[in-house]
């Protein structure tokens, strides 16, 4: 027990970051399975992150409302972007939602009276548990995976394989693209008001383009043919830092080799169900 006292005091920070990571990647990981390039997740976190941490400074509201607050205002927001960003398609919906997410940070930087400007929000209340972190990852695995064996993950499949044959077969591609959009910007908004209640302190450059893009490569590094691979690629991303620290200068030159070498060899992600079955049979027939 002393031992795992001992971890959960030196590693407990690093442990929950884990878990928000992978919310994160869960959110992108639902618009990209229908085939959308949205990179919009990140002004969502932020969106959810500032919001909670204003209704519990300034409103002193509790924390569950505060996170529902965090879920809600990401979601209104995608709700009303969505209807022209998802017209576009491919590298036009990332130019898209990424200009989205700059208007988002320029927001913030100047109402200055209530999300602190370019200082940020100090002060902020640490309510954030593992349990919390825990109980929303397991929340939002179970809905996923539900969603994916139910009727709208066929038409999210349908709709990232050739959406004009999708619409064709009388599937409403608008309102279930519109519907991933929305709920993967509450789980990333979800994402933003946890951390933002561990980390004690909010600025309006955590919620750029540097995090949007690490958002969208943990999911595709961990694979977006399963539920369980952005999960893989956040815990992947998340600890590779960690473990390569004792290289000091080096560090980044090798997370940065040991990412190319993924994408090269590993092209369907560290997670790939049907690599997993392949490997199986060949030792199968191995041992025979």
């Amino acid at each position: 027990m002393e031992f795992l006292e001992n971890f959960w005091q030196i590693y407990s920070n690093l442990v929950l970051t884990i878990g928000i990571n992978a919310l994160l990647a869960l959110s992108i990981y639902l618009t990209l399975s229908c085939g959308m390039l949205s990179l919009a997740n990140a002004a969502f976190m932020g969106i959810g992150a500032y919001t909670a941490s204003i209704l519990t400074m300034n409103y002193e509201l509790g924390y569950a409302w505060a996170l529902l607050g965090g879920i809600l205002a990401p979601a209104v927001v995608a709700f009303a972007i969505g209807k022209a960003t998802l017209r576009l398609s491919g590298v036009y919906l990332a130019m898209a939602t990424l200009a989205f997410g700059e208007v988002v940070r320029i927001a913030i930087l100047n109402a200055e009276d209530l999300t602190g400007g370019a200082l940020g929000l100090n002060g902020i209340p640490q309510l954030t548990q593992w349990w919390h972190v825990l109980g929303a990852l397991v929340v939002v695995l179970l809905v996923f995976a539900c969603m994916r064996r139910s009727k709208i993950g066929r038409a999210l499949e349908a709709i990232k394989e050739d959406e004009t044959a999708a619409g064709l077969m009388g599937i409403d591609t608008n309102a279930y693209k519109m519907m991933a959009f929305i709920v993967g910007a509450g789980v990333a908004g979800l994402a933003g008001a946890l951390a933002a209640h561990l980390t004690f302190f909010i600025g309006p450059n955590e919620y750029g383009f540097d995090r949007a893009v690490e958002i969208l490569t943990m999911a595709i590094l961990g694979g977006v043919n399963a539920i369980i691979g952005p999960v893989v690629g956040a815990v992947f991303l998340t600890l590779l830092p960690e473990v390569l620290r004792g290289l000091k200068d080096f560090r980044l030159v090798v997370n940065g080799v040991l990412l190319v070498l993924v994408v090269l060899f590993l092209s369907r992600g560290l997670w790939d169900p049907a690599r997993f079955r392949r490997m199986a049979a060949y030792f199968a027939k191995g041992e025979k």
